[in-house]
C-alpha cells in the first residue's frame, strides 16, 4: 500500500471508544483532523476517578466539571506540551450522536461534549433526533433501535455513517451494496504497545485494519480509526463490530482505510472498556503519554508512513493429537511461505521459540482444564500472519494413586499371593472378582481393601 498523508487521519468511537476518540483528537490534534462520536462526554470528564466516571460522566448523580473548566485544563496541558495546541481544534469537523433512549450516558453529558468543542471553534454537527439506545447505530446493526443490549449495534432505519463521513470529509460516494472487495487484516498489537505488551494496558493481542483494493493498489487514502465500546471487544463478540459498523462498505467506495484497535479485559477493567478514567495506574491516560493513546498513534503512523506488509493466511486443520493430565499435543496444516509458526494459548503466545514444524506439545498445564488454541504463520521478515480458527482442548483429570494398589500381569499377581486361578481364569483373593485370563499378558489393578481381601479397580 502507498504511504498515506498523515493529515487525512480521523477517529470515531462509541461509549468508552467515544471518550477515547475525543482524547486522541485533543491530545494529537496535529494528527487527527476530525472526530465522530456516538454517546460520550467531554475531554477528561472523569478526572482520573472511576466514581466520577460512573456517577458524573455517565449518570448525573454527582457534579462534574463544567465545559469551561475542562477547556481551561486543556489549555494548561497544551501550554505544557502534554497535548497538542488547542488552536488545531478550531474548524475541525466534529460529528456527535445521542439517542433519546440512551440511559447509559446522560444527554446532558453529551451536551457538554458539544459545548466543549464549540467553545474551541470546532465545526460541530450534533444529531439528537434518533430514539436510539446506547449503541453504535448503523443500517447493519442487529439490535432494535431503542434497545440497549449486546452487542450494542443498533439499527434505527437511517444511515448515521453517511452523515458522519459526509460531515468529516465534505462528501462521500454511496456505500458499496455488494460483497466487500477489500480485505480485513489482522495484526499483532503487542508490536505497537508501550513495552511490547498489549495485555499490560488492557488491549487485546489482535488488532485489525480494513484495506480497500484501491488503497492497496496505490491510491491516496484517508485513514479512519474506529473504536468499539465496552463489551464490544474482539475477544467477546468476534468481528461483529467490524462487520456491522457500516464503515467497510464506505471504505470500499471512498478510498478509506479503517483501523480497528481492540481493547480487552483486565482486573480493573472487567468490561473491556477503553481507558477514559485512568485505570491501570496510567496517570497520563488523556494525554500524549497515555499508554493506549501511544499504542494507537503508533498503529496510525505504521499504516500512514509505510506500506502494509503482506499477510500470511491463517493456518487450517488445527487438531488435537493427544492429551495427558498436564499436556496437549497439536498439529495443523502447513502454510506456503511460512518460516515458522506461533501457537497461542488463551490469547497469549505458548511457544518460547519459533516453531519450525506443524506440531506442538504444550506442557505444564493444569489437569482437567480447558484451553483455547490458535496458530499463526510467521514469514521470513518476522511478520505474523492471521490466526487460525480457535480450537478448545481439555487436559485429562489427574488421579490420586491408591495406597496398597498394584498394577501387574495376572500371573505375577498369583505369584505374589493376591489372586488364584481356576483353569485359565484368574480371581482376586478375598472378593473372588474375575480378573481375566491367567496369562502374563493380561494386566489387572488390585487394591488391598482389607487384610486378605483384594478388589479389582480401574486404576491404581
Amino acid at each position: 500500500m502507498q504511504p498515506l498523508d498523515i493529515d487525512s487521519v480521523y477517529v470515531s468511537g462509541v461509549s468508552s471508544g467515544g471518550f477515547l476518540a475525543n482524547q486522541l483528537h485533543v491530545a494529537h490534534s496535529e494528527v487527527f483532523k476530525g472526530v465522530g462520536i456516538f454517546s460520550a462526554g467531554p475531554y477528561d470528564c472523569a478526572q482520573a476517578n472511576l466514581t466520577t466516571a460512573l456517577y458524573a460522566c455517565m449518570d448525573t448523580f454527582m457534579p462534574r466539571k463544567t465545559p469551561a473548566q475542562l477547556e481551561q485544563e486543556t489549555r494548561d496541558r497544551a501550554a505544557s506540551g502534554s497535548v497538542d495546541a488547542v488552536a488545531n481544534l478550531s474548524g475541525d469537523p466534529v460529528w456527535l450522536y445521542h439517542g433519546s433512549s440512551d440511559r447509559t450516558v446522560d444527554r446532558t453529558v453529551n451536551d457538554d461534549l458539544a459545548a466543549y468543542y464549540r467553545d474551541f471553534g470546532a465545526n460541530v454537527t450534533y444529531d439528537t433526533a434518533s430514539n436510539a439506545g446506547h449503541a453504535w447505530v448503523s443500517p447493519l446493526g442487529e439490535v432494535s433501535c431503542t434497545s440497549t443490549a449486546a452487542p450494542y449495534l443498533n439499527n434505527c432505519g437511517g444511515d448515521p455513517e453517511k452523515d458522519m463521513l459526509t460531515h468529516l470529509f465534505g462528501s462521500v460516494r454511496p456505500a458499496g451494496s455488494g460483497p466487500l472487495t477489500g480485505r480485513l487484516v489482522q495484526f499483532d498489537q503487542n508490536a505497537y504497545a508501550p513495552g511490547g505488551s498489549a495485555s499490560a494496558i488492557s488491549m487485546g493481542n489482535e488488532g485489525f485494519s480494513y484495506i480497500p483494493q484501491s488503497c492497496e493498489a496505490g491510491a491516496s487514502c484517508r485513514l479512519m480509526v474506529a473504536l468499539h465500546g465496552c463489551y464490544q471487544y474482539y475477544g467477546l463478540i468476534g468481528d461483529k463490530f467490524m462487520a456491522q459498523a457500516y464503515l467497510n462498505e464506505y471504505a470500499d467506495t471512498n478510498n478509506m482505510v479503517v483501523l480497528y484497535p481492540q481493547a480487552t479485559t483486565a482486573s480493573d477493567n472487567p468490561r473491556g472498556c477503553w481507558n477514559w478514567w485512568g485505570y491501570g495506574g496510567d496517570t497520563h491516560y488523556a494525554e500524549k503519554g497515555g499508554r493506549q493513546l501511544t499504542a494507537i498513534t503508533n498503529m496510525v503512523h505504521a499504516i500512514a508512513d509505510a506500506p502494509t506488509p503482506p499477510t500470511l493466511p491463517a493456518p487450517t486443520g488445527l487438531t488435537v493429537t493427544g492429551t495427558t493430565a498436564n499436556s496437549i499435543s497439536l498439529t495443523w496444516n502447513p502454510v506456503a511461505g511460512a518460516a515458522s509458526y506461533n501457537i497461542y494459548r488463551d490469547g497469549s503466545t505458548a511457544n518460547t521459540a519459533p516453531l519450525s514444524s506443524t506440531t506442538y506439545s504444550d506442557g505444564g498445564l493444569a489437569s482437567g482444564t480447558s484451553y483455547a488454541y490458535t496458530v499463526a504463520a510467521v514469514d521470513n521478515s518476522g511478520v505474523v500472519g492471521l490466526r487460525s480458527a480457535p480450537l478448545t482442548a481439555t487436559t485429562t483429570t489427574a488421579t490420586t494413586p491408591l495406597p496398597n494398589c498394584w498394577t501387574m500381569d495376572n500371573v505375577s499377581h498369583n505369584l505374589a499371593g493376591r489372586s488364584y486361578f481356576i483353569g485359565d481364569k484368574s480371581y482376586a483373593i478375598g472378593t473372588g472378582q474375575y480378573m481375566g485370563p491367567h496369562t502374563s499378558t493380561a494386566v489387572s489393578n488390585l487394591h488391598l481393601r482389607s487384610p486378605g481381601s483384594w478388589e479389582v479397580v480401574p486404576h491404581c
